[in-house]
């Protein structure tokens, strides 16, 4: 299932996406059940989602593609998609130099790691699919993009072992971990040049694990106003995702709504001589297989 967070009418929701329509999980659940189980937060939802599984997959079964706006079904082009989490509740953790010959393209076959790199995005960095990046030229001249698949956490814990990481997964969506390359040369440390607002375009949609067979199998292509700067896959994966979570959680606690973003394959502005820095007006698209396009335009 494709999972959403949505705004129809100025009220939202969390819902699924079908092929045209929208369901409104709480609106139908109360219609069709006379209950009111379902969160309308993203968090909370992916929290509770054990207990409403069933119920979710009952109401998604009774439902065909068709529009019955009192029942909470809306056409999928009268409803704004916004961040599936719109606010998270903690930094978004970000793999760095995760794929080769990224690694290679920002220095040398030297900076391929051997530990994982991990930094952060604030909480408000995320906008969601088709929301405008602001340009921020007053404070950098190299904005740059990355395209990344992203893991949601859905069961919290702590000291994680790999051979359990993914049993501890929600499901996946995708980022744009977009980067001052100015602000992250300058400082040194990355949390500046990472956490300009508006630079964590994230979703359109959370799919559920269980419609991803393998997120080590997974094409992602990035494209610049329609041409295509970055092609890979989630097989070239120095650090993989059972890795990354046993890592992270061996000192801290991973908890429902934490998002991991699992790095970005080479291909980026920085790596291009001259370098292609994004630009106002430019349009950014990063597709992922199983999981679709999240689009974004930067500021004129």
């Amino acid at each position: 299932m494709k999972f959403i967070t949505a705004v129809y009418q100025e009220r939202e929701f969390v819902g699924v996406q079908l092929t045209q329509t929208v369901i409104d999980l709480e609106r139908v659940e109360e219609k069709v059940f006379g209950t009111r189980d379902i969160p309308s937060s993203m968090i909370e939802f992916i929290e509770l989602y054990e207990r409403v599984e069933a119920k979710v997959k009952r109401l998604v079964e009774a439902i065909d593609d068709q529009v019955n706006v009192e029942n909470g079904v809306y056409k999928l082009e009268d409803t704004v998609i916004v961040a599936p989490i719109p606010r998270p509740r903690k930094n978004i953790f970000c793999v760095g130099k995760n794929y080769a010959d990224h690694a290679i393209e920002m220095g040398s076959k030297e900076d391929i790691p051997s530990h994982i790199m991990l930094f952060s995005k604030a909480p408000t960095t995320v906008i969601g699919h088709d929301q405008v990046i602001l340009n921020h030229r007053h404070v950098t001249k190299e904005l740059d993009y990355e395209g990344e698949l992203a893991v949601i956490i859905g069961k919290k814990g702590t000291g994680i072992v790999k051979e359990d990481a993914l049993s501890h997964v929600f499901g996946y969506t995708i980022v744009n971990d977009v980067t001052a390359r100015d602000l992250q040369a300058r400082h040194k440390q990355f949390l500046l040049g990472k956490s300009l607002d508006t630079s964590c375009p994230m979703g359109p949609v959370i799919v559920h694990k269980s419609a991803i067979k393998d997120p080590h199998h997974l094409q992602i292509e990035t494209k610049v106003n329609g041409e295509i700067r970055q092609r890979g896959n989630t097989e070239q994966f120095i650090f993989s995702i059972e890795e990354i979570i046993s890592v992270i959680s061996q000192g801290m606690t991973l908890e429902p709504g934490d998002i991991i973003a699992t790095g970005t394959p080479a291909g980026v502005g920085k790596g291009f001589n001259p370098p292609k820095f994004l630009n106002p007006g430019d349009v950014i698209e990063v597709s992922v297989d199983s999981i679709g396009t999240l689009r974004n335009a930067i500021e004129q």
